[in-house]
């Protein structure tokens, strides 16, 4: 009995496709291609293994940027700012306050005291020319008194610029002292002849000051008057000297009576009030 040999399916293959192999192992060798994708068809320049990352028609890789931590970074570095400004102009003060209250416990720093001692009224002449226009010339003579109640700060007075006013203040006339220190409880005699002006006898008056002028004339109480001062004191502490502080002085409550004739009578001060009031100057403006 013979035996059979049956051809394997490989060599049935090669022998189908019309391709010749020694053996059927030879045949088995043969490597498979896989199969092409549509992007390959699309695509001639691609080979047929490389990677989809690759793909030299695809858009290359844009990392988002993390625009929420870099939001969040900014408004802490500015809340921290804030916090540590806030924080130091708090101390600073604390430290002002501080320096305060031992400068007041150990100076107990007191403003200057001014009174009207004496004001007369020698010369006062309301008349009105031909032309309608109206002069006034008048004359003051004023005492007033300044006294230091601190005990261990010196002032020193600059020129002192006075004038008097009346309570709608109309200028009657004006004056001057010349500059002084005021020592430790000491009390200084300012006397002074204020006039209209320095360069001519009368001075011209406008229709609303004269109306205002004629209506304080008729009061039975007298011509209302204020005395105004202006200058610029220097404080003096042990060996410390400070700038130059403006300061205004204001007296009111005064009540100047009209000379008759030759006969001049003193005005009523009992009313009088001085009050001291600092004048800063900052760029053009004066508080």
């Amino acid at each position: 009995m013979t035996d059979r040999v049956y051809p394997s399916k490989a060599n049935g293959a090669a022998a189908t496709n019309g391709t010749t192999a020694a053996n059927g192992t030879a045949a088995a060798n043969i490597p498979r291609a896989f199969p092409a994708t549509k992007s390959q068809f699309n695509n001639p320049n691609r080979h047929p293994y490389r990677s989809q990352f690759n793909n030299p028609n695809r858009h290359p890789y844009r990392p988002t940027p993390n625009t929420y931590r870099s939001r969040r970074g900014r408004r802490g570095c500015f809340c921290l700012c804030c916090f540590w400004s806030i924080l130091i102009l708090l101390i600073l003060l604390l430290l002002a306050a501080i320096a305060g209250c031992v400068f007041y416990v150990l100076y107990s720093p007191h403003r200057p005291s001014f009174s009207v001692n004496a004001l007369r009224i020698s010369q006062f002449n309301l008349t009105t020319a031909a032309d309608d226009t109206t002069h006034l010339a008048a004359a003051v003579n004023l005492s007033i008194s300044a006294k230091n109640p601190n005990k261990k700060l010196i002032f020193f007075y600059d020129l002192i610029s006075i004038t008097a006013q009346t309570s709608n203040n109309v200028v009657i006339s004006n004056g001057s002292f010349p500059n002084f220190p005021s020592y430790t409880g000491n009390t200084t005699i300012i006397r002074s002849v204020l006039s209209t002006a320095s360069s001519s006898e009368f001075v011209v008056v406008d229709a609303d000051s004269v109306a205002s002028l004629r209506s304080d004339l008729t009061k039975k109480s007298g011509l209302p008057l204020k005395i105004v001062m202006d200058t610029k004191v220097v404080v003096k502490m042990d060996a410390i000297k400070s700038k130059k502080i403006g300061i205004r002085i204001t007296c009111d409550g005064i009540h100047g009576v009209v000379p008759k004739g030759n006969t001049t009578e003193v005005a009523s001060t009992a009313d009088s009030n001085c009050k001291v009031d600092l004048r800063i100057k900052i760029w053009k403006w004066t508080f």
